[in-house]
């Protein structure tokens, strides 16, 4: 589009004044729009914050040029256009290269010379420099209730309000205590969907009879008990967001009713011939390798495919560096208002013990580990004889609170610095360890896998590897 061709401003001055050189000169973005919202005129600064052409989005409905996260439920313009006055308020957008950019944004009515509405003059600002100084100076980056400087969550930050934005299916994988739940929720809210239900269900809480119902309701009579019709999570979420934790533990033949499900959105309750359409976005999460459980038949490769448009991965605490430092001081400010205290900080060797230990429990078990230090801790500093005993007692073997072959990490170096001159190579150690624990656990192996930061499972294959479950090693254990 010529300057010419859009037009000129007369009577400001002897010569008239071309509006789009007039407006590319500013560095605000500024977008114009008739009275339906229909894109008139970017200048280059809106070019340049959306990445799109004012020649490609000329008549394009202004809300799929920004893409703000106030566009479906809050538009800046409709509350220019009801209160016949300018307007002002601060969202995200989300450009060409789906980046989420924070704004302000501001927009005003525009009348001819007969007072007859004919558009809107609409102003996008860039903000980031500003939230960019607030967080350097508070020294944490944040989503929502997600924490984290990181680069892996930097990376997740990013994508989240993109991601909100679709209706895809969604998949949330990472070690128990991570925060996928957080992440569901955030997701939930980053959407259109925000005004509608989040309905979260867990897949391994329930026997599969009542998993069914409570999925897809049932009928009066459909089976003994059913007294009264009941609606399902899959109704109540309509319009909203389903969110099915420990998907991995989803039997078989609800697997196949779900995947009908997302093909075709339409829910049969329990004892009914008809159904009826459930506009309902889904999100799955597991600690599981839903890759394994298809190779083993134990997971429909099909629903894996259909729940997988979109994934995300959590990564565990222990692969997140600096995160741990912003996650301790986040909870401590918490805890110590929550309950009353006057905690100034970690003394400086507790700091660096909660800096190193690995959190096998993840984000969960630091926070678990906050509270109930800041509960302990009358005032002042926070010392080692504040925190749970099983940090502060002799060293543990860790593992990622996962039963997966492999999952362990190596034992701490106290441990090994205690026998490396005694010859034993790590088999003998770990064999070792785990006799004189199961004798402080009193042959008890679900308290001695805890102690170790193992699953059961784990503690008992361990335990056939080095011939301990019948030796005479344990002989002198109680059985259990």
């Amino acid at each position: 589009m010529s300057s010419t061709s859009f037009g000129q401003i007369r009577g400001l001055f002897r010569s008239p004044v071309d509006l789009p050189t007039l407006l590319d000169g500013l560095s605000t973005g500024v977008i114009i729009t008739d009275r339906v919202r229909r894109v008139v005129f970017l200048n280059s600064a809106s070019e340049a914050l959306t990445g799109f052409s004012r020649v490609d989005v000329r008549g394009v409905p202004c809300c799929h040029v920004l893409r703000a996260s106030v566009c479906s439920r809050d538009c800046v313009i409709a509350g220019a256009e009801k209160s016949n006055a300018p307007v002002t308020m601060e969202a995200d957008i989300v450009n060409r290269e789906h980046r989420k950019i924070p704004v302000r944004l501001s927009a005003a009515p525009l009348h001819d010379t007969q007072g007859t509405l004919v558009g809107f003059l609409e102003t996008v600002e860039d903000i980031r420099t500003s939230q960019e100084t607030c967080e350097s100076i508070q020294n944490v980056a944040t989503f929502s209730q997600l924490i984290g400087r990181s680069s892996k969550m930097k990376e997740l930050f990013q994508l989240i309000p993109v991601v909100a934005q679709t209706d895809s299916s969604l998949l949330i994988t990472g070690e128990t205590g991570t925060g996928k739940d957080v992440l569901a929720e955030v997701i939930h809210k980053a959407s259109d969907r925000s005004e509608g239900a989040f309905i979260k269900i867990n897949c391994g809480a329930l026997p599969e009879t009542l998993l069914e119902s409570e999925l897809f309701g049932h009928r009066k009579g459909a089976f003994t008990g059913a007294v009264s019709d009941k609606a399902g999570r899959l109704r109540l979420a309509h319009n909203g967001t389903l969110y099915l934790t420990e998907i991995g533990d989803l039997p078989l033949p609800l697997q196949v009713k779900l995947l009908t499900f997302l093909d075709d959105k339409i829910v049969f309750p329990l004892g009914s011939t008809s159904g009826f359409q459930a506009d309902v976005r889904v999100i799955a999460a597991t600690h599981r390798n839903l890759e394994q459980m298809v190779r083993e038949s134990h997971f429909r490769q099909d629903l894996l495919f259909r729940l997988n448009v979109v994934r995300f991965h959590l990564p565990p605490l222990r692969e997140r560096g600096e995160d741990i430092g912003l996650l301790l001081d986040h909870f401590l400010k918490i805890f110590t208002v929550r309950f009353g205290k006057h905690i100034k900080d970690f003394s400086r060797q507790v700091r660096h013990l909660l800096l190193t230990y690995p959190y096998p429990g993840n984000v969960r078990e630091l926070r678990n580990i906050v509270e109930y230090a800041t509960s302990i801790c009358p005032s002042g500093m926070i010392e080692s004889d504040h925190l749970p005993s099983y940090l502060v007692e002799e060293p543990v073997i860790f593992g990622n609170g996962e039963d997966t072959p492999g999952s362990e990490t190596p034992a701490p170096a106290e441990w090994l610095s205690q026998d490396q001159g005694t010859g034993l190579n790590w088999g003998a150690i770990e064999r070792k360890l785990i006799i004189e624990t199961l004798l402080k656990a009193n042959g008890r192996r679900s308290k001695a896998a805890q102690m170790l930061g193992w699953g059961r499972t784990t503690l008992w294959r361990k335990m056939k590897q080095y011939g301990l479950e019948d030796s005479a090693d344990q002989a002198a254990l109680p059985r259990v």
